[in-house]
């Protein structure tokens, strides 16, 4: 007998593959469910739709990146290396992953609208959450870093970080994450010589 959790995860590895590497509105549920394996009323009994299969990928998604994230930074030796660690996150999580073209988030962001005033979308809500909680931990360790001005840090690393994303989407420059990080360390040490010099 088949072992529901591991058909549960055969689908949402061909969904994640098949969404983010041939598009998530030119992939049909039949699609994914040939590809897992499985039967369509199999697919609807464990997701009863695609935006709920989609949003459950990127559920799992965002777990995953969060664990990579976490050791990141659990094996940082500093303040300021604990802040950079999104960007080591980035190469240990890519290397991970299912081959997918790009950013799960940002390909989702860039094919489904925002639903309007006072409407919901759980995916979207996902997005924002995804959002967010970067932003939220990236002010974090800038506070922890000593940061004067966390919220702003916070934004330019938010800043580097996408543009990570959506480098290694298009294929310039080699190595996006390295080069981010290093502008990162630039940025925090300049500002750092500047707060020094203030006080003084």
């Amino acid at each position: 007998m088949a072992n529901p959790q591991h058909t549960r995860d055969r689908i949402l590895d061909a969904a994640e593959m098949l969404f983010f590497s041939e598009g998530i509105a030119t992939t049909g549920v039949d699609r994914v469910a040939a590809s897992a394996g499985v039967a369509i009323v199999t697919l609807y009994k464990h997701f009863g739709s695609k935006d709920n299969l989609l949003r459950e990928v990127l559920s799992r998604r965002l777990e995953a990146w969060t664990r990579h994230w976490d050791e990141a930074v659990a094996g940082a030796g500093s303040a300021d290396e604990r802040l950079l660690a999104v960007f080591d996150a980035v190469e240990t999580f890519r290397a991970s992953a299912g081959p997918t073209q790009w950013c799960c988030f940002l390909a989702t962001a860039s094919e489904r609208p925002a639903p309007e005033e006072g409407r919901t979308d759980p995916v979207f809500d996902l997005i924002r959450q995804d959002t967010q909680e970067v932003t939220d931990r990236l002010a974090r360790l800038a506070r922890e870093a000593g940061c004067q001005d966390p919220a702003a840090t916070a934004s330019v690393l938010l800043l580097l970080y996408n543009g990570v994303l959506s480098s290694l989407l298009r294929g310039a420059p080699s190595d996006p994450t390295a080069l981010a990080r290093s502008t990162a360390r630039s940025i925090l040490e300049t500002r750092a010589g500047r707060a020094s010099a203030a006080r003084s």
